[in-house]
């Protein structure tokens, strides 16, 4: 009760990790975190992925999807929509499919 929003994130996350997981989903993992705690978490994610652990972001933070991904499943009424490869992706073209506007 006496962490930072960031510290309870970073907690929450090594727990799971001392399951040995081979794939970590993290839902909205920066919600709510400021901006050194979100720098910290997106630090520690890029050393999991370079210690070849697969991680599946969801957020719903533009600029956090564009900045951290290597692929981005956009995803529109429970569907997937379309399936990106970061390189030259922009938000514009995220956003337009999940509204169902042709890009």
């Amino acid at each position: 009760a006496t962490l930072s929003g960031g510290n309870q994130q970073k907690i929450v996350i090594a727990k799971w990790l001392a399951t040995t997981p081979k794939v970590i989903i993290l839902d909205e993992p920066t919600k709510g975190i400021d901006i050194g705690s979100k720098a910290a978490v997106h630090g520690f994610m890029a050393e999991l992925v370079a210690q070849g652990l697969s991680v599946i972001m969801v957020s719903s933070e533009l600029p956090e999807i564009l900045g951290m991904s290597d692929r981005v499943v956009v995803m529109r009424e429970g569907r997937v929509a379309s399936v990106y490869d970061n390189k030259g992706l922009d938000a514009e073209t995220l956003v337009k499919t999940a509204a169902g506007i042709a890009a």
